[in-house]
């Protein structure tokens, strides 16, 4: 038998970060927090929390929120028809659904799409935000409900959608060009030339590089995580990046930035992947989703 009100305990910890706004969230005592949590752990013999500040769940623990995500989404569709059952000496039961997402999705198409799910629903969203290679781990490790991805083959448990391709131009000011370029966008000119990096894990750069010249070259580069912030390096003639057609568009037209090579956008796959138990009554975020992705993507 499940102690729902330890489960509880657990998803309340791990969404706030601490057992005291768990107890203000729960409408109990940091001390009924820590037993109930205590008392599930000892009885599972594992760790669900690592504590610290914030607090965070453990591997385990996070297949135990996700459990508690889908018993939100089910009670949330209970109460609505049957309206009686609710408590009204308890809190209003608010759901939080997790979600990874790429960075540059997130800054150009995805947020308008979940905006408008979160208006109508009343569901709470935490948006995580990874490499759209790495999200689908996420999903994986039963971290999220649901995430955009890169990866083509479904995730166990989990159904996938085609969203589109989100389309990338390696562009640099004119003064960038003219100072590193002089005889033109080459190779080794290409692999001396000062690049901008996301994080470790974004491969953008070198793909590009791979697709245009056939080669793996390793650029020094600046590292700035921030979708933003690769506009306004691009633009300040910082390095040249893999920018999102959605965001330097006016920048090409009006000639702030240029293509190192016209014609050369760099198309990555995108695909939206949710769990399957929560799919069937969250439709109506996977069709904002991929409304927004047919009108944005290529």
């Amino acid at each position: 038998m499940l102690d729902y009100s330890a489960l509880r305990a657990v998803s309340a910890v791990v969404q706030t970060g601490s057992f005291e706004k768990a107890a203000s969230l729960l409408n109990v005592t940091p001390s009924a927090v820590s037993q109930r949590v205590k008392h599930l752990e000892e009885r599972l013999g594992i760790v669900l929390i690592a504590r610290g500040n914030p607090c965070t769940a453990t591997e385990k623990g996070e297949w135990l929120c996700r459990h508690m995500e889908n018993v939100g989404i089910l009670e949330a569709e209970l109460f609505e028809h049957l309206p009686a059952l609710v408590d009204p000496a308890e809190p209003e039961p608010r759901v939080t659904l997790h979600i990874a997402t790429n960075a540059d999705s997130l800054g150009t198409w995805f947020l308008a799409p979940v905006s408008n799910f979160a208006r109508r629903s009343g569901y709470l969203l935490n948006i995580a935000i990874d490499d759209e290679d790495h999200t689908a781990e996420w999903l994986q490790r039963g971290r999220v409900i649901a995430a955009v991805t890169s990866l083509e083959k479904p995730v166990q448990g989990c159904r996938r959608m085609f969203l589109g391709a989100l389309r990338y131009h390696a562009t640099a000011s004119h003064d960038f060009i003219a100072r590193h370029f002089p005889q033109g966008v080459r190779a080794e000119a290409v692999g001396n030339a000062p690049a901008l990096t996301f994080n470790q894990k974004d491969r953008l750069q070198s793909r590009w590089i791979r697709q245009v010249f056939g080669e793996d070259l390793t650029p020094p580069t600046h590292w700035l995580p921030s979708t933003q912030g690769f506009i306004e390096a691009s633009l300040s003639g910082m390095g040249w990046g893999m920018n999102p057609a959605l965001l330097v568009r006016e920048h090409l037209d009006s000639g702030r930035l240029v293509e190192l090579i016209p014609g050369t956008p760099l198309d990555v796959p995108l695909y939206w992947q949710i769990n399957r138990l929560a799919a069937d009554r969250l439709v109506d975020l996977t069709r904002e989703i991929t409304t927004a992705a047919r009108h944005h993507l290529c």
